[in-house]
């Protein structure tokens, strides 16, 4: 299973960068995807993720409880939910299109219902993490 979350982390990393260039998709939600897969198949590139300036705050900080910013929570919310509508539009058969849309539900419940939101004032950064 290591060369696959290997080869996986390394897939996740490339949508993530791709995510922070790119207006439309979401960066953070690839990067700890990214960081889970490194953490089960490569810690040294898991160490180099969390490392990176503009990620490794925002990871550690969602690792240690701490939560996501508002923002980031409301972008994803809106892409999952055009996503999902667009996918529910084009899938023939109702069952898929009930379940696309269930387990996009789902996903933004657990989004606002189970991990924490930053403050708009309070940084990602905490000098006590790693």
């Amino acid at each position: 299973m290591k060369p696959l979350f290997l080869v996986l982390g390394f897939f996740f990393t490339g949508l993530g960068f791709l995510g922070s260039v790119l207006p439309i998709l979401p960066a953070t939600p690839f990067f700890l995807v990214a960081a889970y897969l490194f953490a089960q198949s490569h810690p040294r590139l898991e160490g180099w993720l969390l490392s990176l300036p503009q990620v490794g705050p925002l990871l550690r900080s969602y690792r240690s409880g701490r939560g996501i910013p508002l923002r980031t929570k409301v972008l994803a919310t809106l892409l999952a939910t055009v996503a999902a509508l667009l996918s529910a539009y084009s899938l023939p058969h109702p069952l898929a299109k009930g379940l696309t849309l269930l387990l996009v539900a789902y996903g933004i419940h657990f989004l606002w219902r189970r991990v924490p939101t930053l403050t708009p004032g309070e940084s990602p950064v905490n000098e006590d993490l790693p």
